[in-house]
C-alpha cells in the first residue's frame, strides 16, 4: 500500500536526478552512506542533509531542506520515524516532486498529508534495493 511498483518506478525513472538523502554524513558504517553511494552510480545527484552539512561523496552538505539553494527532486529520509513527519512537510514546503522514507521509517499521517500535497512517496523500502531491479 505504501510502496506500489508503479510508484517506485515513477520516482526513480521520472521525478528527477537530484536527491536530498535527509541523515547523511561522512560516517561509512551509516546505511545512508552507502545508500547515496548507490544512487550516485545510478545517476542521480545526492545532496547530504545533516546538521553537520557535511561534504559528503562530493557534495556540499546543507543543514537543513531550506537551506538547499537549488531545486531538490526526491527526499530521501533517514530519521526515526517520530522525526520522519515533520521531514516529510519541508520537502512539501521545499517543493519536491517525492518523498521516500527508508527501511523502517513509517508514518502513516505524514504519508497521507504528503499525498494529499500531490506528492509521489514511498514508506519502509530501500531505493538501493529497488532502482537495480529497474534495469533488469
Amino acid at each position: 500500500m505504501y510502496a506500489d511498483a508503479e510508484t517506485i518506478r515513477r520516482i526513480l525513472r521520472d521525478r528527477g536526478e537530484t536527491w536530498a538523502v535527509v541523515g547523511l554524513s561522512n560516517n561509512p558504517s551509516r546505511a545512508a552512506y552507502g545508500v547515496a553511494e548507490v544512487l550516485q552510480r545510478f545517476g542521480k545527484r545526492v545532496v547530504p542533509v545533516h546538521p553537520k552539512a557535511e561534504r559528503v561523496h562530493g557534495e556540499d552538505g546543507y543543514a537543513s531542506l531550506a537551506d538547499i539553494p537549488f531545486p531538490v527532486d526526491v527526499v530521501d529520509v533517514f530519521v526515526n520515524s517520530e522525526l520522519a513527519g515533520g521531514v516529510a512537510d519541508e520537502a512539501v514546503a521545499a517543493g519536491a516532486k517525492a518523498v521516500w522514507f527508508q527501511l523502517g521509517v513509517v508514518d502513516t499521517e505524514a504519508y497521507d498529508r504528503t499525498r494529499a500535497a500531490g506528492l509521489d512517496m514511498i514508506m519502509d523500502r530501500c531505493p538501493a534495493i529497488e532502482i537495480p531491479a529497474l534495469s533488469r
